[in-house]
């Protein structure tokens, strides 16, 4: 299991190269650099924009740019913000609390809706139950974030008030800082769950017809024992492999769910940073998130070997 485990962590190392190579030149065909974006483009001193590009280093060849930001990348610094002066990491580390809780709420928000639903769904199927999260988790893949963030905005902090329409406030365990992120949460684990209640319902009934779930019956077992204790473990196998997967894609979300809620999150930071050309912060939120995504990837990994012991054996 150990070879197993470092085998999927030596295959990350070409994804994160990859990675730092297309976010790197990618973020340069955007036209414009942060000189532009201070000084602007039609009234600009050619000799103070000279000045500039070279205190950023903006003035080299690409390549050569590349080569100074993956040695700093290498040796654990991400450089320094163009725009604020502060490193990279700092800024990074600053944001990245208030995604990262974003994304665990969202998690649990949809995990807590899907896999209790889709096991009724497979248990129940065709019933009046299965339909109805069947239409739910279609409605669910085909509603944009933003669309489904504003519509909530209107309805429970505009017409009713239940709760506000936007911002943060210090993280706590208290009601009023867990009241803003309730609709973040559903807004951006909506897609989740779809995915997650159409997994579980087809697992959990690919595994009802097999044919130690039909013993397991034929012994007298009650259904709730059959589901639970025969069930639901074999079926739960593909649904951690989807909800890991898809807690990256909630990372890649919060950019357009921060923005519409106001949350000072790393989605926030990065929009931002695009906006105003400070490619060491583009650069290094990118690979800060590809490498987060990247662990999550390997512990999804680790969990699937624990639960499928035939992975464990194979070569």
């Amino acid at each position: 299991m150990g070879r197993l485990i470092a085998s999927r962590a030596l295959a990350t190392i070409p994804v994160l190269l990859g990675i730092a190579v297309v976010s790197f030149f990618m973020i340069r065909l955007v036209p414009g650099d942060v000189v532009d974006s201070i000084l602007g483009t039609e009234y600009a001193d050619p000799v103070l924009e000279a000045q500039m590009r070279a205190y950023y280093g903006i003035d080299q060849p690409v390549h050569v740019q590349f080569v100074q930001w993956f040695g700093g990348v290498l040796r654990g610094d991400l450089g320094v913000s163009y725009r604020t002066g502060r490193p990279v990491t700092e800024e990074i580390l600053t944001r990245f609390p208030a995604t990262l809780e974003l994304t665990l709420a969202a998690l649990v928000v949809s995990v807590a809706i899907a896999v209790p639903l889709g096991v009724l769904s497979a248990v129940r199927r065709n019933g009046a139950i299965d339909v109805t999260a069947r239409v739910t988790s279609l409605i669910g893949l085909s509603i944009p974030n933003f669309w489904l963030g504003i519509l909530l905005i209107l309805v429970f902090a505009v017409h009713l008030r239940w709760l506000p329409s936007g911002g943060s406030t210090e993280f706590s365990l208290t009601w009023d800082h867990l009241r803003h992120l309730i609709l973040p949460a559903v807004t951006l684990g909506s897609s989740l769950a779809a995915v997650t209640l159409r997994m579980t319902r087809s697992s959990l009934l690919e595994v009802l017809g097999e044919d130690y779930v039909r013993t397991a019956r034929a012994k007298g077992l009650r259904t709730r024992a059959v589901v639970g204790v025969h069930g639901l473990r074999n079926a739960l196998i593909p649904v951690v492999t989807v909800v890991g997967i898809q807690a990256g894609a909630l990372l890649g979300g919060t950019v357009v769910v921060e923005q519409v809620f106001s949350l000072p999150g790393l989605g926030t930071l990065v929009v931002n940073a695009i906006g105003t050309r400070d490619y060491a912060i583009v650069q290094g939120s990118v690979m800060f998130l590809a490498a987060f995504y990247v662990l999550v990837s390997l512990i999804v990994d680790i969990v699937y070997l624990y639960l499928d012991p035939r992975l464990r054996h194979a070569r």
